[in-house]
């Protein structure tokens, strides 16, 4: 990149969650091109993008396929809306979200992103039980640090206290449940085996607020936020029963679990539960055009189809975008004729053995994840599973370990917003040798940054 470009960055560009007063001293680095696994840098230095991007780009990169649909569809219709109107995309994506959809998930609300569609789930929620004469039912549960976006509502619904704490007081009617961290689990710690307590800990909020203001529960099959929590056996069969007991709606939140991330369609499908609404995005066109939406059961749908006049009073200007829906069922194509989500699982043991690998490095408290979706949880003591501090913790992630990980050719998410974590969330496109390259950078950062620790 131009020296003049740079400064054009460092005076005009505000990144998202990015430390501008850093980036004034130090700069971007700057993505210039994708290419299947891989991103190049405007040096021309090659990168294996473990994050596609983030979250997003299952398909991988420069997939011409997907930038000749969307010119097409540009070409014929760039935009309308979906104002009581349709359009071809957004019909045809719609009837192909509900054939892979589970149950009886069939009608589809589009957004463009997958903050607005978590927002719009609860919309779509708070409506259906003032249609059914539940008026009241307005609160949300949701677990401890889960990030759900940070549109207003959204915020309120996540989880992560230092992203809410400049904008609260919030709106009121969020709810926190424990989440699924095994490895620092306060409520079995002393048992010989789960007991489900943190499944049962959503029925304790929901019995705390009043079971009959409670609309929804909204959970991530797999928690990003506090390091790729997966889930013990048994939990979302004990949710799904919970939900039904007191006939609250369950919203599965699949904006980074679906299309493939860890091996099905939607995250819901690998655990066996039946969600009343899907939340999507990232993945359903592999980044290559913004899209998102909610899908909707039956149930949940009808009284807006059964009553003249009971209107969703809610919609998005780009929500359903012809060309983010083009974009999205050739990404679906490909990720159906090239048998993308099969190469996850059969992959996923040598994903298994490249984390095993670094559980025994100094420095790794626990490794986790399943399919292409896993992290690395850092600590100071592994016998105690001491964590850092917040300066111990900024050094080790931002100041030694980012650092050397990009250097070494990987570009993966260093992750302090609860315990320090690395996560890893290849491309979907990525083989054994990709794999096995993540385990080769990660063990010369880590061992280089406990090198490093044990000398300050």
């Amino acid at each position: 990149m131009t020296d003049d470009r740079q400064l054009n960055a460092r005076r005009h560009l505000w990144g998202h969650f990015t430390n501008l007063h850093a980036t004034q001293r130090s700069g971007l680095p700057v993505i210039s091109r994708g290419e299947g696994a891989w991103i190049f840098d405007d040096t021309g230095r090659r990168y294996l993008d473990g994050l596609s991007g983030l979250f997003t780009v299952n398909i991988g990169h420069g997939r011409h396929e997907l930038a000749e649909v969307a010119a097409h569809q540009a070409e014929s219709l760039a935009y309308f809306p979906l104002w009581s109107f349709a359009h071809e995309p957004a019909i045809d994506l719609a009837t192909r979200l509900a054939d892979l959809a589970p149950g009886d998930l069939n009608r589809v609300f589009f957004t463009s992103g997958g903050g607005e569609a978590v927002e719009s789930a609860w919309k779509i929620a708070v409506q259906y039980f003032a249609a059914i004469g539940q008026p009241q039912r307005r609160q949300v549960v949701s677990r401890n640090y889960a990030y759900h976006g940070t549109t207003l509502g959204a915020l309120s619904i996540t989880g992560i206290p230092d992203i809410r704490e400049p904008f609260e007081p919030l709106l009121p009617w969020a709810l926190k449940a424990s989440n699924t961290n095994r490895y620092r689990c306060g409520f079995c710690a002393q048992q010989s085996a789960c007991s489900l307590a943190c499944a049962d800990d959503v029925e304790r909020a929901i019995v705390e607020a009043g079971p009959d203001t409670v609309a929804m529960v909204i959970m991530e099959p797999v928690q990003n936020t506090g390091g790729t929590l997966v889930p013990p056996p048994g939990y979302w069969e004990r949710v799904r029963t919970i939900c039904d007991h007191y006939g609250i709606l369950l919203v599965s939140d699949e904006v980074i679990c679906g299309f493939g991330r860890l091996g099905h369609w939607f995250g819901c499908e690998r655990f066996g539960y039946q969600p009343d609404m899907i939340t999507f995005a990232k993945g359903v066109t592999s980044g290559y055009a913004p899209l998102g939406g909610v899908i909707v059961s039956d149930r949940v749908a009808a009284p807006f189809i059964e009553r003249d006049g009971q209107i969703l009073l809610h919609g998005l200007t780009f929500g359903g975008h012809p060309v983010g829906c083009a974009v999205a069922l050739a990404n679906i194509d490909l990720l159906e004729n090239e048998d993308i989500l099969g190469s996850v699982r059969r992959n996923e043991p040598v994903f298994d053995d490249v984390m095993e690998s670094l559980r025994d490095l100094p420095l790794v408290g626990d490794v986790r994840g399943c399919g292409y979706f896993r992290v690395i949880e850092l600590v100071k003591d592994k016998e105690t599973k001491q964590s850092f501090d917040d300066a111990e913790s900024k050094w080790l992630l931002r100041d030694t370990l980012s650092p050397r990980i990009f250097s070494n050719g990987l570009f993966c998410r260093a992750d302090d917003r609860a315990d320090p974590v690395l996560v890893l969330a290849p491309t979907l496109v990525c083989g054994p040798d990709e794999l096995r390259f993540i385990g080769e950078v990660l063990t010369d950062a880590i061992e280089y940054a406990a090198t490093e620790f044990a000398r300050r």
